[in-house]
């Protein structure tokens, strides 16, 4: 049995069958030798009452020394009651951030979440996460590789922290299924971006011009009346636009003036009708066949996308920039400027946690700041007199 030098394993020659060079010293460590000329050292150690056999690498990038090495790490592991080939095998078999993503999608995104908010997970997901983080172990990413890719995203704040709200949701359930042990997140303790909060309210003046294009619109008869009665529905509703655009006939209870929508971002919600959006669906066609309200250009279906006619309205009525979403800020900024509480405006629009309502709390100052001025001229005037 000779000594595994390098003497030794460039001399082994190979032979029809593969065979093995044990070394006199190293118990269990050995050369293989395939037919084919590959060389490679490897390990034999017994766990327990198992004998078991670990390849250490090929003899072309390691050498006699190094080989050694290895095997007296291995040996010393097994000898403390590990099992170093298990070991490998089990990380050869976890999964990967990609796996996990696939998993997270069948269990989680395909059942849990909503169609919208469902496409903008998995398009985070292709474009930015898994790129960067798909080919690392599950048990392998740290607090430092997460914080590093949102930083890699901070000239995007918005995507940069949709993407750490995604990420933190994979990884508590990576946890829940016995990926990761309990509390290691590696999201944890990374801070969001600032977001600037977009608040753009149509001013009265706005509005009038708004709806002169409306009316113009109208009596061109270019453009579908269904467009133009979703954009009137979205300012008189306050609502999102998914639900104006999914909006069914039988949604809608006109002597209540209620539409119950079964399914919006927040979940099942009354929508409360002003007497002005119950005359708009008074009005509006009822088409046999079509269940939607907002009716599309073909048999039975629905307008899918609003945004080519909202850009040319916006344009008309001089309201560049002006968002679809803004028609919902403006409901609620006049309803603040009506005198309604923040509870009531919350309720209106659906909202489920108080502080979302509070990002118009700013607005109740207006009315009275108005008072106050009309107030304090009248006894200016009077103390002047």
């Amino acid at each position: 049995m000779p000594k595994l030098i390098k003497r030794t394993v460039e001399a082994a020659t190979p032979r029809p069958k593969e065979y093995y060079l044990w070394d006199e010293d190293i118990p269990g460590l050995g050369l293989r030798v395939l037919p084919s000329g590959r060389k490679q050292y490897i390990i034999q150690y017994r766990t327990g009452r198992r004998s078991r056999r670990l390849s250490l690498g090929p003899s072309t990038i390691l050498t006699p020394e190094q080989a050694r090495t290895r095997a007296l790490t291995v040996l010393a592991d097994a000898l403390g009651g590990k099992d170093p080939a298990a070991d490998r095998d089990a990380l050869r078999k976890a999964p990967n951030v990609r796996d996990l993503a696939k998993r997270f999608d069948e269990q989680h995104i395909s059942l849990r979440i909503k169609a919208s908010t469902a496409k903008e997970y998995r398009r985070s997901l292709g474009k930015f996460i898994l790129p960067k983080l798909g080919a690392m172990l599950v048990t392998q990413v740290t607090r430092a590789d997460i914080a590093s890719f949102h930083h890699d995203l901070r000239h995007v704040p918005y995507q940069a922290n949709r993407c750490l709200e995604i990420i933190s949701k994979m990884f508590n359930l990576a946890e829940l299924w016995g990926l990761r042990p309990d509390g290691s997140n590696p999201r944890r303790l990374i801070q969001k971006y600032p977001e600037v909060k977009r608040e753009r309210f149509l001013s009265l003046d706005e509005i009038k011009r708004l709806g002169s294009v409306l009316r113009e619109i109208e009596t061109e008869g270019r453009e579908m009346p269904s467009a133009i009665l979703a954009i009137r529905l979205l300012l008189y509703t306050g609502c999102r636009l998914n639900e104006i655009m999914t909006l069914k006939w039988e949604y809608v209870d006109l002597e209540a003036a209620i539409l119950h929508l079964p399914d919006s971002k927040t979940g099942a919600k009354k929508v409360y009708l002003g007497k002005p959006a119950v005359k708009l669906l008074e009005e509006a066609p009822a088409i046999v066949g079509n269940p939607w309200v907002i009716t599309g250009a073909l048999p039975g279906a629905r307008l899918t996308d609003l945004q080519p006619f909202w850009q040319r309205v916006r344009a008309r009525a001089g309201l560049e920039g002006v968002r679809i979403h803004d028609l919902r800020h403006t409901f609620a900024s006049t309803a603040v400027a009506a005198g309604h509480s923040l509870p009531i405006i919350g309720k209106l629009l659906g909202h489920t946690q108080v502080q979302t309502t509070a990002r118009y709390a700013h607005l109740a100052a207006s009315p009275a700041m108005t008072a106050a001025d009309s107030i304090t001229s009248v006894l200016d005037e009077a103390l002047a007199s």
